[in-house]
């Protein structure tokens, strides 16, 4: 990591005499989520859903929500706009999320959830949200400018809308060079690829699943030092300072150039992986807040994961949870 590790010890708990550096989220692509299930999906037929959970969603609101859970406190820039969007500003002061609430152009889309109650199967759909214009892209950049803690972590998380360039991360990147900050970015597609070929202002950390990194690397990755020489090799061509790839139910690797970590996935009961990735995102970077080492943050992050799929449809992971399952979340060092 950038700045230097910080013991090797594991915490009871988030508890910590230092002080908490500030943490601010970003979510430009929010959705109201709607959870649901159904004995079967069939088509043709009018299916009788059970009672709809409605919850915020979006990458970095999930982050922020989660963080909230495991203790921790954070500010969200969230994008909104119309109808959703004045239900989602509802849904997260209810939560008492810390909202810093930017115009967005059009309505804030919806997701859903449904579960097949007979099976066990997740399905999910995703409406369109609003499609943002050069303009709205001076605002984005203007709001984070103006919301970035000096000193803190921002947590880029979640898919980038439609009309913003696929450059956007690497921008966000430049325009906080100078702000003493560490920047932790979890996006997909376009927008990841994007990143990692722009070299010119690396991110600190940058997450992405094992389906993401094989796209990347252009191979299967079959194994945890496949992972691991995949990570390094970003890291090497400074694409972050740490690269972390979740490798589902088996674990997550964390490179750094001094370090090739593992952190084991707790063996639970799987209700639903929603929310797993920005649990770990949300327990990693508040570890890092309190002034954790990266295997440290890495084994909180793979508890938050491990305990957030434990809950149901869109839920994230529990403080009591994530705690509780620590202990099974081992980190060892992959050989080089």
């Amino acid at each position: 990591m950038a700045r230097p590790c910080r013991g090797g010890s594991v915490r009871a708990n988030y508890e910590s005499p230092e002080p908490m550096e500030p943490i601010l989220t970003v979510t430009l692509n929010p959705a109201v989520d709607i959870s649901t299930s159904v004995a079967r999906l069939e088509p043709a037929l009018k299916l009788r859903c059970a009672p709809a959970v409605t919850d915020p969603g979006g990458g970095g609101i999930n982050v922020s929500r989660a963080i909230r859970l495991l203790g921790g406190e954070s500010h969200a820039l969230v994008a909104i706009g119309g109808h959703n969007g004045r239900k989602l500003k509802s849904l997260l002061e209810a939560e008492g999320i810390r909202l810093i609430p930017l115009q967005a152009p059009g309505e804030t889309r919806q997701a859903i959830s449904i579960t097949e109650s007979d099976t066990g199967r997740q399905f999910r759909f995703v409406l369109p949200g609003p499609a943002w214009a050069e303009e709205g892209l001076r605002a984005i950049m203007a709001a984070i400018t103006t919301a970035v803690p000096q000193g803190g972590l921002v947590v880029l998380s979640g898919s980038i809308p439609e009309g913003l360039p696929e450059n956007f991360p690497a921008r966000v990147c430049r325009k906080l060079r100078d702000r003493d900050t560490r920047l932790i970015v979890d996006t997909s597609s376009a927008a990841l690829h994007r990143l990692t070929e722009d070299l010119e202002c690396p991110p600190e950390v940058l997450r992405m699943d094992s389906r993401e990194a094989e796209a990347l690397a252009g191979r299967t990755l079959p194994n945890r030092r496949d992972s691991a020489d995949f990570a390094a090799a970003m890291v090497a061509r400074g694409a972050a300072k740490v690269v972390i790839v979740a490798r589902g139910p088996d674990g997550s690797v964390a490179v750094s150039p001094q370090e090739r970590l593992f952190a084991e996935a707790a063996r639970v009961p799987v209700k639903s992986k929603v929310g797993a990735g920005d649990s770990f995102v949300a327990a990693f970077t508040l570890r890092l807040a309190h002034g954790a080492g990266l295997a440290e943050a890495l084994q909180w992050g793979a508890a938050a994961a491990s305990a957030a799929v434990m809950t149901d449809a869109t839920a994230l992971c529990t403080r009591e949870d994530t705690e509780a399952l620590l202990r099974k979340c081992p980190v060892s060092r992959l050989p080089d």
